[in-house]
């Protein structure tokens, strides 16, 4: 597929969806797959299946490029009473064609436990939990849901901490959370991953190399706590599970200011002189989200801007996360819609946004810089969804700085 025919491909379904142009979800489906327990429906059984399908084309030839399941999961949850909730998170991730085996017997495809935690409610405003949690600091987009995204995918430098010394952004260790009226809190303690991206305790660093492995080659950096706080000015947001909207529509009225952190001692591990030392790493991030209807026709604006910064000695893991500061904004526009008398609001409706990244780390030669935009078309609500996106990346060569990417995605 030539350059050219996929930029006419996107800029016309972006066109579309600017010229067609409220629950988020299917008429359909109300409570979702929920088991009642007993005849109040307090105690409970809930299930939510999603998968999320790619194709993906950049003009480098990347490994990448082809079909893809990005995303295929299951969640269930469930409470006896008030005061405890048990949830648990399964499934796989980025299954392709470079993935898969002759016969399905022996495949780099892991389906793996993403969340399995356990939380106790001690006051009204005062949770506490434990296990594989998703419970995150830094900021929003550490707590994304994957359900309702406004963009295709999260912003992957905004969560610097995937692989490093948690599993996919979901840490092991305890938590609390909780609100006192509009402002909201989330604080975790959490045990670092042994074996990491940059490797494990078998890793030899050289002269003047610097890893995230405290933990594996110090036996140090055993913790790292981190925070989210937020107040939220006009509607409050569900905070059942720690998944935070990226969209909603216009269905709520949303404004909020949050501010998050994220501290691990001894986490990065230097060699200096023959010696290995130990760096802490401390983040620090301010945000603010917006989600509210726009007059009464149905339109919609959902925007969102983060600062973050991090102090990293001189790690750099390529132009994803190091040392220095970031920014990340996007914002999205629902086209409006004559509604028709019986007709879900949320059903055949076009979202088109755009979003821009810029990281300044030390050790890169210039500040890396993406600019993407696309649309979401809500073919049934948040239920089912295609989107399509085209990236620019202004740090890459030529022959390597374009992809667009289609999705299409369901959730029950």
């Amino acid at each position: 597929m030539s350059m050219e025919l996929r930029k006419v491909l996107l800029i016309g379904f972006f066109c579309f969806g600017l010229t067609i142009g409220h629950g988020q979800n299917a008429s359909e489906y109300t409570d979702g797959m929920k088991v009642k327990l007993n005849d109040e429906g307090s105690k409970y059984l809930r299930l939510i299946g999603m998968g999320q399908f790619w194709f993906q084309d950049n003009e480098g030839h990347n490994a990448s490029d082809g079909f893809s399941i990005r995303r295929a999961r299951i969640m269930m949850y469930s409470q006896v009473n008030d005061r405890f909730l048990l949830f648990t998170h399964f499934g796989l991730n980025s299954v392709n064609s470079n993935n898969l085996s002759p016969t399905g017997k022996s495949t780099d495809v892991d389906f793996s436990l993403h969340e399995a935690w356990a939380q106790y409610k001690v006051t009204s405003n005062f949770y506490l939990g434990a296990g594989l949690n998703y419970w995150n600091g830094i900021s929003r987009l550490n707590n994304a849901s994957s359900l309702n995204l406004l963009t295709l995918d999260v912003n992957r430098s905004s969560t610097p901490t995937i692989g490093l010394s948690d599993q996919l952004g979901m840490g092991f260790g305890i938590y609390s959370k909780g609100n006192f009226g509009k402002f909201t809190y989330r604080i975790s303690l959490n045990e670092a991953l042994k074996n990491t991206l940059d490797g494990n305790s078998s890793t030899v660093l050289q002269e003047g190399e610097e890893k995230y492995l405290g933990k594996s080659l110090l036996d140090k950096g055993k913790y790292a706590v981190a925070g989210y706080f937020d107040y939220q000015f006009l509607d409050k947001e569900a905070d059942l599970l720690p998944h935070k909207a990226g969209t909603y529509l216009g269905a709520k009225k949303v404004f909020n200011v949050g501010a998050g952190f994220y501290h691990h001692s001894n986490g990065l591990v230097k060699m200096k002189d023959g010696e290995l030392y130990g760096k802490d790493i401390t983040q620090f991030a301010v945000d603010a989200f917006y989600d509210a209807p726009i007059g009464n026709n149905g339109a919609a604006l959902s925007a969102y801007a983060n600062y973050q910064h991090s102090d990293m000695d001189k790690y750099l893991n390529g132009n994803i996360v190091g040392n220095g500061e970031q920014f990340y904004a996007h914002v999205g526009y629902l086209i409006p819609k004559k509604e028709k008398e019986g007709e879900n609001k949320f059903k055949n409706r076009f979202q088109p946004y755009v979003a821009y990244s810029n990281r300044n780390f030390s050790g890169l030669k210039e500040a890396a810089k993406e600019l993407r935009f696309g649309s979401n078309w809500y073919v049934d609500g948040q239920n089912a969804k295609i989107t399509v996106e085209y990236q620019k990346a202004f740090d890459k060569p030529n022959d390597n700085d374009d992809m667009i990417t289609v999705q299409a995605m369901i959730f029950l």
